[in-house]
């Protein structure tokens, strides 16, 4: 029955175009920086650039849903070289992107030691003393378009610039653009969440037990499913899928 079960899973991910990976399986280690130019000759960048394995990462925040970003849900290896971190009412919280940062901001008027994941180390750093690089050709988290990755030192910022386009930025500046990009970012999200909770009524319907809890958060929904396994041992796209669409029945 149980091979059955798996088997039926597997079909239903192929059919929805939706990957049964999760973090730990789709990560790398320090997936290390090599130039476009080194690309083409054949050298092979890890398929998600802003990956690491669980064991890199750095969880500061505490809670049952701790793997996955406070505000999309995302899960947070996964999109690791944007982290970010702020405490937030007296309690750290974690974030897969600048974007889901400054949505807590707009949110909370309390936050304070914000942080985020130097990218040379692959630790958390003071944000407001970091060098960003802005709009390289490396996938933007969150954002549309515009992707912002942290260092601790101006030379690691400059030479990552050098090597995939981008400007260095103080962190004052980059979170200005941030903000400013915040409602274009917004819509696009929506939009994707959308469609991303249609999927997940399909995949809820087909093979998810009944749940009866109300969530506020994406987070809280897919913490829930795994503690329970409600759902066939969804993991990756399927389980931010099906997360998505339980939050939005709340």
């Amino acid at each position: 029955m149980k091979i059955f079960t798996r088997f039926v899973a597997i079909i239903v991910m192929v059919l929805l175009g939706i990957s049964t990976l999760d973090a730990s399986e789709m990560a790398t280690s320090k997936a290390p920086m090599m130039t476009d130019k080194q690309q083409k000759k054949g050298r092979k960048m890890p398929s998600n650039f802003r990956a690491v394995k669980l064991s890199k990462a750095q969880i500061l925040q505490d809670s049952k849903s701790k793997i996955y970003c406070k505000k999309c849900g995302m899960t947070l290896p996964m999109f690791y070289r944007t982290n970010h971190s702020a405490v937030v009412r007296g309690k750290v919280e974690q974030y897969c992107s600048i974007y889901c940062l400054v949505e807590a901001m707009r949110t909370c008027s309390t936050i304070s030691d914000i942080k985020v994941v130097d990218n040379t180390s692959l630790k958390f750093i003071d944000a407001t003393k970091a060098f960003y690089v802005v709009g390289s050709s490396k996938p933007a988290t969150m954002a549309a378009k515009i992707s912002k990755y942290a260092f601790g030192l101006q030379a690691d910022a400059q030479a990552f610039a050098k090597s995939f386009g981008g400007e260095v930025m103080s962190y004052a500046n980059t979170l200005a653009l941030a903000k400013a990009d915040y409602a274009k970012d917004t819509k696009q999200k929506l939009k994707r969440q959308a469609k991303g909770a249609k999927k997940g009524e399909m995949i809820y319907k087909k093979m998810c037990q009944p749940i009866t809890q109300r969530f506020t958060t994406a987070a809280d929904a897919k913490a829930y499913i795994k503690a329970h396994n409600s759902c066939a041992n969804l993991r990756g796209k399927a389980l931010q899928a099906v997360g998505l669409y339980l939050k939005d029945l709340r």
